[in-house]
Parts: structure tokens; sequence; C-alpha cells
């Protein structure tokens, strides 16, 4: 079954985490939306601007690839997206921000994506 995923910290950056889930998740036939500061197109999809907030419906998970420390200004547009569950990478994790998905009823889990992939636990 396909989950649509957001992926926060979304890069053109072959050597990053962020890019690597990006490959992984359209390879597993998941609807990907890159959303970062840089711009760029990663896997046939353009990366939205994080800072413009872009409104998108219908988001399963969030993946987290940016730190902690920046995370404080998103965190009412990420609970504004109402994913079913949001994934804290490693380097990602975020006790404040998760506290205030579950008050939202929203999953958290502190764990690495393409592990998940690849054990078939995505």
């Amino acid at each position: 079954m396909s989950k649509k995923t957001a992926i926060l910290g979304a890069t053109t950056n072959p050597a990053r985490y962020a890019y690597l889930a990006a490959e992984r998740l359209s390879a597993h036939n998941h609807e990907i939306i890159p959303i970062g500061i840089k711009k760029g197109t990663v896997f046939g999809q353009e990366i939205l601007d994080l800072r413009q907030k872009p409104d998108i419906t219908g988001i399963d998970t969030v993946t987290m690839y940016i730190g902690p420390q920046n995370q404080r200004e998103w965190e009412d547009y990420i609970i504004s997206l109402n994913p079913k569950r949001i994934i804290f990478n490693p380097g990602a994790e975020n006790p404040s921000l998760a506290h205030k998905a579950s008050e939202n009823n929203i999953e958290t889990i502190n764990a690495c994506t393409l592990v998940m992939l690849g054990n078939g636990l995505y």
C-alpha cells in the first residue's frame, strides 16, 4: 500500500540520507512530497519551499531530516499537515515535537526510514 510521504529536509545531494530516502521511497512506489529550503528536483518531484509552508493534503507520513534545533519554527506547520505519523530519523529526534504530535493523535517513531523500508516495516 502506497503511503504519501513528505520528506522534510529534502535535497538534491546524493550523499544525504534525505536523498536516499526519496530514492528508496520512490522505488517502493510511495508517493513522495519533497519539502526543503534548497531548490531542485528529486526523482521527478520538485522540492517545495518549506518557507512557503505549502498546503498539502493526504499525507500519511512525515519523515524528518531536519535537526531538532531547526524544527521549532516549522512545528505548527508539520502538525497542520495532519499526517498519520512522523518518523524522526537519527539526529532529528525531538521530544517536544513528538509530544505536540501525540496531543494531535499523530503517531511518532524514532527510527530510520531507510531501515524501515529495508525491513518491510514502513
